[in-house]
């Protein structure tokens, strides 16, 4: 048995709601305030220049705005790191081909500015953990007086404890603002195994396991759905700004949110069941660039790609791994596509299309992706078993899809409604 320290977001309501809208509700327009001023900013920078500036220029030059000085220090820093963020993933979509992508917007409803997400990290909250309470700071431009404060009584779940606080975020969800709680938790906990199976990550199927002896096989097709759905239905919008436009991007990235951690729990729960210890990921941390050029995936590889979140996705894996014990170990996917599992041969002539994979020397006959995933776990083991082996299970894996109506993954068969 061995303790390891897990990371949980906890959700909470606020118990003096009343008490404490208004000093949350200035600090949620401050932090739109300072996104827009940000926003105004890049786009002036790119306008005379065509570049965007790295967040630690931006945090720099707005430090002395007097917006800045609306949140705590770290608050602001958070509003400014997110911008730089989407305005990276932009850029991203543009390098790669897709005109369709829209850079970052402004956040405001005509005259109004929405009540956004604001995050406190250690030196922006005190946390009292014995009455129930979350101590919030406000910036030096939103007191009244130098010890001013939101002093927020929050409520979660009767089986949760919160401890070892580390991030805190308002957030204003369906007409009220609830309090997002990152927690530090010390668990015991106990490897389910001594096996060890590999993941391949990718665009058509989102990810293939491999356990050495039988594999499964998700499909993306629900997520491929659901962007068709509401990119069709974001076009029909009257711009990034409208409120139904938000809206959409809000519900879709919720579904998207959804799906990530559904998957990672699936998988982590076959390995438990298959006394998996350690998960082999694929790497994919290269695959946007090929040396100084992106790497052109066409044009409908290149939307998935980016739409695809793989670092999102491998962080929650790794977490609730984690927290069953099980140790995660990323490996470069370099050369996992055109090498065969079974005698090690490379040639790129091997992988026939997409989902078919067949070896010239040894005649392998297997799923490209549950292929590349049995090479992924084969990277780790001391001595790979190449020969002599029955691979029936490569080439007929075993498909688990997202089942809409319980929002869970689920045996092919037992998967009916699929609509978005």
């Amino acid at each position: 048995m061995a303790i390891k320290s897990v990371t949980h977001t906890h959700r909470a309501s606020i118990r003096n709601q009343r008490q404490v809208r208004d000093g949350l509700d200035t600090l949620g327009f401050a932090a739109a305030k300072l996104w827009n001023v940000a926003r105004y900013t890049v786009g002036r920078v790119w306008d005379a220049c065509g570049q965007i500036p790295d967040g630690s220029a931006l945090k720099s030059y707005l430090k002395s705005h007097e917006r800045y000085a609306d949140l705590n220090a770290q608050s602001s820093q958070q509003v400014l790191e997110e911008l730089d963020e989407a305005f990276r993933g932009w850029y991203g979509h543009r390098n790669n081909g897709n005109e369709r992508a829209n850079p970052p917007g402004y956040r405001k409803n005509g005259d109004d500015h929405p009540r956004a997400t604001v995050t406190f990290k250690e030196d922006g909250f005190k946390h009292d953990a014995k009455n129930g309470y979350i101590r919030l700071s406000k910036g030096r431009n939103t007191k009244e007086h130098w010890s001013d404060f939101i002093l927020c009584a929050y409520e979660s779940d009767p089986d949760v404890t919160i401890e070892n606080v580390q991030v805190v975020r308002a957030v204003f969800e369906r007409g009220e603002w609830r309090l997002h709680i990152v927690c530090r938790h010390e668990i015991e906990v106990e490897s389910p195994g001594d096996r060890t199976a590999g993941v391949d990550l990718g665009i058509c199927n989102v990810a293939a396991v491999s356990f050495g002896n039988e594999s499964l096989l998700y499909p993306g097709g629900a997520l491929k759905e659901d962007e068709y759905y509401f990119g069709k239905k974001r076009a029909e919008t009257n711009g990034s700004s409208s409120r139904e436009g938000r809206h959409l991007d809000r519900k879709r990235a919720d579904r998207r949110t959804h799906f990530l951690h559904a998957l990672s729990k699936h998988i982590v729960q076959e390995c438990v069941e298959r006394s998996v210890g350690t998960l082999v990921v694929g790497d994919l941390g290269g695959i946007r660039d090929d040396g100084d050029e992106p790497t052109d995936w066409g044009d409908h590889g290149n939307m998935d790609l980016h739409g695809w979140a793989f670092d999102r996705f491998t962080t929650l894996l790794d977490y609730k791994a984690e927290a069953e014990g099980i140790e995660v170990e990323p490996v470069s996917e370099r050369d996992t596509s055109k090498s065969c599992s079974a005698c090690d041969r490379t040639a790129d002539s091997q992988r026939v299309e997409r989902g078919l994979y067949v070896c010239g020397e040894c005649g392998l006959v297997a799923n490209a992706d549950t292929n590349g995933a049995e090479n992924i776990r084969q990277k780790v083991l001391p001595n790979p078993q190449r020969e002599d082996r029955d691979n029936g299970w490569m080439a007929q894996p075993a498909v688990r899809l997202f089942d809409r109506r319980e929002g869970v993954f689920a045996p092919r068969e037992q998967v009916v409604d699929r609509e978005p």
